[in-house]
């Protein structure tokens, strides 16, 4: 039952047809308390300080905004900024979401956390977090990716952090939100479940959009710094979407921003084997939210599927849904082989090496320049760096792949 039908219950975010708040009923004393207390500490003077303190001494915000412009060049491009969460501490932009949501747990009194992850960043983030307060972790994650992220795997047991792979299902992320929500379930008196992404039952969405949009807020200030203008388009890639919602939430009232969200298509929306939520899904309940969910004609949940472990979800945040329905936002999709080759294009142009996620929103790039024009001004989020990805990269690129790109240009 959605969670707007309970008396005394802070109203659910207004997503539209989107969101709400489908638990058993044994989380829902849970998530009605996390509805309640999120708001307060979110207005709290002290609990505010605390955070912003530790994003600034720890995790190491502001982070930059780096003109890119031989990649623009490359591209043909007048200018891209790129947004570089990659250069967080733990590598990536979860670590905002992770602090936050560890320090409401201690307001709650809650003595245990537990987290799902996919690509390994989340669960690390967690894991640091915890080491940082002083907390017990538990992170699922699908032994699918615990085979191809077996770097991250070693980091959060290296932060103290129990990883328990998930071998049901396809192994991966949707089958680790599944083991993480069974154990809350049987913990719920004193553990805190972190959420990784913009999804999930209300209020999650919305809180997790809160304590990443410092992503966005910095990067609206900084371009104005840089060049006097908003940007003509912001770009992220989406899997559930928190670091897509994290820098469109500053943009969002900005009506000459357009904002563009980039999925994973993997080997093809034909092949059966993508994560393009948006472009296949059907409106349907799923882990605790309604929203786009990929699902056969009477259905039954599809398996997703992405080269990137962090896209490869059969679902989307609320939100996201929203924005799309409303027409705010524009979602692409680009697969596999282009996410590879714009790792390489992005490395060979500035020097940077990002995560397979964030080479989607790159790989996307040439269709929003296609729509937009080359005189365009773009901002891309740059989520994360890709050392966690080099197994994968090695595996599918030999040595006269690693040739492909030519003089910079995407196939």
């Amino acid at each position: 039952m959605p969670g707007n039908q309970n008396q005394g219950v802070p109203l659910l975010a207004d997503f539209g047809e989107f969101g709400g708040r489908y638990v058993a009923e044994t989380l829902m004393p849970a998530v009605e308390e996390l509805a309640r207390e999120w708001p307060r500490a979110w207005a709290d003077p002290e609990f505010q300080e605390t955070y912003r303190t530790i994003l600034r001494d720890y995790v190491g915000r502001p982070t930059a905004l780096t003109p890119a412009p031989r990649l623009a060049e490359a591209l043909g491009c007048r200018a891209i900024y790129l947004k570089r969460e990659d250069l967080c501490h733990t590598g990536a932009h979860k670590i905002n979401n992770c602090v936050g949501q560890v320090l409401l747990a201690k307001r709650l009194g809650k003595t245990r956390i537990i987290a799902e992850t996919g690509a390994g960043q989340h669960g690390v983030a967690t894991a640091t977090a915890c080491a940082y307060f002083g907390l017990p972790c538990v992170v699922y994650m699908g032994a699918e990716d615990v085979a191809r992220q077996a770097l991250n795997v070693v980091r959060m047991r290296l932060l103290g952090a129990e990883v328990r792979p998930v071998t049901s299902g396809s192994a991966t992320l949707k089958d680790a939100i599944n083991g993480a929500l069974r154990d809350w379930v049987a913990n719920v008196h004193d553990t805190h479940y972190v959420i990784g992404s913009v999804m999930g039952p209300d209020p999650y969405p919305l809180m997790v959009r809160e304590l990443q949009r410092v992503i966005g807020d910095e990067a609206r200030a900084q371009i104005l710094a840089h060049t006097g203008a908003l940007p003509d388009a912001v770009v992220a890639c989406v899997g559930g979407g928190s670091n897509a919602m994290g820098v469109f939430a500053a943009f969002v009232g900005d009506p000459s921003v357009r904002l563009y969200g980039v999925e994973a298509t993997g080997e093809g929306i034909p092949s059966g084997r993508h994560a393009a939520t948006m472009a296949a899904g059907a409106v349907g309940v799923y882990h605790g939210m309604r929203s786009l969910v990929l699902q056969t004609d009477d259905g039954q949940l599809q398996e997703a599927h992405s080269i990137s472990a962090g896209l490869d979800y059969p679902g989307i945040g609320p939100e996201h849904a929203f924005l799309r329905a409303s027409g705010r936002a524009r979602y692409l999709g680009v697969g596999d082989d282009e996410a590879l080759a714009a790792i390489q294009l992005l490395a060979r142009t500035e020097g940077i090496i990002p995560a397979l996620e964030t080479a989607h929103a790159l790989a996307g790039l040439p269709a929003i320049l296609g729509e937009l024009g080359a005189d365009a001004t773009l901002l891309v989020n740059l989520s994360g760096r890709g050392d966690k990805d080099m197994h994968t990269v090695m595996k599918r690129l030999d040595p006269a792949a690693l040739g492909l790109i030519g003089e910079g240009r995407l196939p």
